[in-house]
């Protein structure tokens, strides 16, 4: 069985002109044509969808990924939607709280309206939660 050469896989200009090149192909021979391909050991060829579609997002410039702040950890991103719990509590959320540098111990005034909540945090600026 012949073995085929594995071309070098292309990024940025050179990737988005191939593909503009091969438009009537399928995205998996386009992929394979890009370089986004791997030889198993029994000879068979495995396109790389998933390195083909990221490297055509990160030539278009596209940013999908948040920027990761303070201790470099991933997890959820903070919504500013909350619900209640089935014990009827209202958690706010460490991301909340480390966004407005709250710590243990900072106290809060609460006040209810008919459609909101309000925090007035005591010794510092107000915070207003309003309910959907």
């Amino acid at each position: 069985m012949p073995k085929t050469q594995k071309i070098e896989t292309l990024e940025g200009e050179a990737l988005l002109r191939k593909v503009k090149e091969l438009e009537n192909l399928s995205k998996e021979e386009k992929a394979k044509a890009c370089g986004y391909y791997t030889v198993t050991k029994n000879g068979v060829e495995r396109v790389n969808m998933m390195k083909f579609l990221n490297a055509l997002i990160d030539a278009e410039g596209i940013q999908l990924d948040s920027k990761q702040g303070g201790n470099g950890r991933g997890g959820r991103s903070a919504s500013y939607r909350i619900s209640v719990q089935s014990n009827g509590n209202l958690l706010i959320g460490s991301a909340y709280t480390k966004q407005m540098g709250l710590k243990p111990g900072d106290e809060f005034e609460i006040s209810l309206g008919r459609k909101h909540i309000r925090l007035k945090q005591i010794g510092g600026d107000e915070i207003e939660l309003d309910e959907e």
